[in-house]
C-alpha cells in the first residue's frame, strides 16, 4: 500500500504497478493506538516516523531514512485485525480480486480508492492475508527495495499449489516483461523480481504431506544489526518473544501483530 504521494520531479522518478508487478511493494501494519504503536517501534527497532498523505491516522517508518513500513491506525474503525500485511504490486485491483474470488480465496476489504491508487485486503484459499496495491508506488521505492530493510515468507501447508496460487493472480511465471521468476531452491519456492530475492514460500521437507497443524500465514521480517537486542527492547516496551535463536526471532507487538527480526548477516 502506498501510504504516500509526492510530486516527482521528473517522470523518470515515477514507479507505478504497471511496470512493477507481482512483487512485494510495500508492508503495512493496521494498528488501534498510534502513538502506542510508533512508540514501541521506535524503541525496538529504532524507526522515525514521518507524516503520510493519507492522514492523520497513517505514518510512514523509516530505517536511516529509508522508507521501510506504514502504519494505519484503522484496526477498529475498519473491523480488521492488528497484523501487518505485505501488499503486491498489480496493474489492476478489480482484476486481481476477480483473480483471487475465482480461485477460491477471499476478499476482506477494497478494493478501496486511497489516492493515488487503490488497494484490497485479501486472503488465499489457505487463508493468508495479503493486500494488492494498484498504483504509484512510495518516492524512492528502488532504493526501499534494493536497501531489504523487509522480508516476507509466506508459512503454508503445501509450497507448490500456494505458488500456483499466487502466480495465476499476480502473474507470477509468464511471458510479459518485467514478471516475477519462480524458482525451487533449498527446500523451499524463491521468488525473484528484477533478479532480487523478494520472497519465499515454506511448507516443510520436499514431498512431505501438507502438515494440518500449520496456520498459513505472510511473515513479515526486518532486518536488524542486534536480533537479542530487540527482543529484550519488545519485552520491555509491552511486547512478548514468541521464539528466539541467535540469528533471528519472532516478536508480538502489545497490540497482538506478530513480525520476525532477523540478523543482517543471516539474510
Amino acid at each position: 500500500m502506498n501510504h504516500e504521494a509526492r510530486t516527482p520531479r521528473s517522470t523518470a522518478e515515477v514507479v507505478s504497478t504497471h511496470s512493477v508487478f507481482g512483487a512485494p511493494c510495500w508492508v503495512s501494519l493496521t494498528s488501534r493506538d498510534l502513538e502506542a504503536t510508533q512508540a514501541f517501534y521506535t524503541a525496538v527497532l529504532g524507526w522515525r516516523w514521518r507524516p503520510a498523505k493519507l492522514g492523520d491516522r497513517f505514518r510512514i517508518a523509516l530505517a536511516q531514512s529509508v522508507p521501510v513500513a506504514g502504519i494505519g491506525a484503522v484496526a477498529s474503525m475498519w473491523q480488521m485485525a492488528v497484523a501487518w500485511t505485505p501488499y503486491f504490486a498489480v496493474p489492476s485491483a478489480d482484476d486481481a480480486v476477480s483473480r483471487v474470488q475465482e480461485r477460491g480465496g477471499t476478499a476482506a476489504v477494497g478494493p478501496l480508492s486511497l489516492p493515488p491508487g487503490r488497494a484490497a485486503l485479501l486472503a488465499d484459499r489457505d487463508g493468508a492475508t495479503f493486500g494488492v496495491w494498484e498504483g504509484e508506488l512510495i518516492s524512492n521505492w528502488e532504493t526501499w527495495r534494493r536497501a531489504a530493510p523487509t522480508f516476507i515468507r509466506l508459512h503454508t501447508r503445501d509450497a507448490f499449489d500456494a505458488a500456483m496460487f499466487y502466480g495465476e493472480v499476480l502473474d507470477w511465471a509468464t511471458e510479459r516483461p518485467g514478471c516475477c521468476e519462480v524458482r525451487y531452491e533449498g527446500g523451499e519456492v524463491v521468488l525473484r523480481s528484477g533478479g532480487d530475492v523478494v520472497a519465499r514460500i515454506e511448507s516443510g521437507a520436499l514431498e512431505a504431506a501438507p502438515d494440518p497443524t500449520i496456520r498459513p500465514h505472510w511473515q513479515v521480517h526486518f532486518a536488524v544489526a542486534d536480533v537479542a537486542g530487540c527482543a529484550r527492547a519488545a519485552e520491555l516496551h509491552g511486547g512478548s518473544v514468541l521464539s528466539k535463536g541467535s540469528d533471528e526471532a519472532v516478536l508480538r507487538d502489545p497490540d497482538g501483530a506478530q513480525f520476525t527480526v532477523t540478523s543482517r548477516r543471516g539474510r
